[in-house]
């Protein structure tokens, strides 16, 4: 949710009156206290309690009741237990989760909007079941201008062939999807394939693709490099996105003396713990937990090399994470490990300091690694700015205007 944390702030400098209407106990994989002091004073929050069926899943799968839930099925080896709750929330949690939050939230707010006169709604998922809740809104109130904000896939999303879905199932999944599209004023992507895949599902969607970026405001200081040459990861790596190119490599690597140190910080998937160790390459991974966003940023600028990882999955190629803006903001150099072509690809190509690997291809991830450790790589800052929050924010408040006009 940092694309709506971070744009929120800019909003109000270009003259929208945002309200922000979110859950006052959600269930989350991580907490970053920090965040909160980035919300704007001026800022009208609206929080409401949800309920969440996490709590259940937790007993029955023997989770701790504190233990945090990971997205993209990471982190374990599923149980029967497991797997079961996931053939239940496939087919009775449509279209998440957070389901029962939507009839709830569409009285609350239908009241809201009777006596506030909102002009525009925008609805941003996952989870989609906040944008039924802005359908919902839109059916009683047809005037009131709707945009639907798309972060990942719905249907396309990489694990949702994973989710052991009835024929039922799948067609009520496809059947939201659709309606949201066909009945949404504006429908805005966060990637050029995912916008061409939304639009190839109702020729009456109208999609628009404003990209994640980076707060350019956090990535002013100054941070000094790491001692030893050090390739790092944000974020979580879960089994698609296990980077088996990068090991192989390395394992080459390592004979010819090249050994840099890779820095994985975040939740890592079993699968990849089983590939360092496969590769003999535990003496060159070191492994750190989740960390706060603002250290998370010092620790981007005080890497060699940033590591990207896109998930190795049938929609790999729509795939526009927003931690590639991020490392644009560090300005470091980037090594990205994806499919032949996609949004990553063809976002990186314009910058002198990314170098873009495919998935097999070790002859190529070898040579790159060698010249990022033998030569000095040259950041340019040039084209980066156009991704700045405020930038974007600036470009989705004159959508959201002309929406309304």
């Amino acid at each position: 949710m940092f694309r709506w944390l971070k744009m929120s702030r800019y909003f109000q400098e270009n003259n929208i009156d945002l309200h922000i209407y979110t859950p006052s106990n959600p269930e989350f994989p991580a907490i970053d206290g920090g965040l909160v002091e980035e919300v704007s004073e001026t800022l009208t929050i609206i929080k409401r309690p949800i309920l969440e069926p996490y709590s259940l899943y937790k007993k029955f799968t023997g989770k701790k009741k504190d233990e945090k839930i990971y997205s993209g099925f990471i982190n374990e080896k599923k149980s029967l237990a497991q797997n079961l709750s996931i053939w239940i929330r496939g087919n009775f949690f449509i279209p998440d989760a957070r389901k029962f939050w939507i009839k709830p939230s569409i009285k609350f707010l239908n009241n809201l909007q009777s006596s506030e006169k909102f002009d525009a709604v925008i609805s941003t998922g996952p989870p989609h079941s906040m944008h039924l809740i802005a359908r919902g809104l839109k059916q009683k109130h047809p005037a009131l201008k709707w945009i639907a904000d798309f972060r990942d896939p719905w249907t396309n999303i990489d694990f949702y062939n994973q989710l052991k879905l009835t024929v039922r199932a799948d067609r009520k999944h496809r059947k939201l999807e659709k309606s949201v599209l066909e009945e949404a004023d504006k429908v805005v992507s966060v990637g050029y394939i995912m916008a061409k895949e939304l639009k190839e599902i109702t020729q009456n969607a109208d999609v628009e693709v404003i990209p994640n970026g980076y707060d350019h405001l956090e990535f002013t200081e100054h941070a000094q490099l790491t001692s030893s040459f050090s390739i790092m990861h944000l974020g979580s790596m879960n089994r698609d996105r296990n980077p088996e190119v990068l090991w192989r490599s390395l394992a080459d690597l390592k004979s010819q003396g090249l050994k840099p140190l890779v820095k994985i910080i975040g939740q890592t998937d079993v699968s990849v713990k089983a590939s360092i160790q496969k590769y003999e390459l535990k003496d060159q991974v070191v492994f750190e937990d989740f960390v706060p966003h603002k250290e998370a940023i010092m620790k981007m600028k005080s890497a060699h090399v940033l590591l990207l990882v896109v998930n190795n999955t049938p929609n790999a190629a729509g795939i526009l994470t927003g931690k590639v803006f991020e490392y644009l903001g560090a300005q470091r150099p980037i090594i990205a490990i994806g499919p032949e072509e996609g949004d990553v690809k063809k976002l990186l190509k314009d910058f002198v300091h990314a170098f873009y690997i495919s998935y097999d291809d070790v002859e190529e991830c070898k040579k790159v690694i060698s010249e990022v450790m033998t030569s000095k790589i040259e950041v340019s800052p040039n084209g980066i700015l156009k991704y700045s929050r405020k930038a974007l924010a600036e470009k989705y408040s004159k959508l959201l205007k002309e929406v309304c006009s």
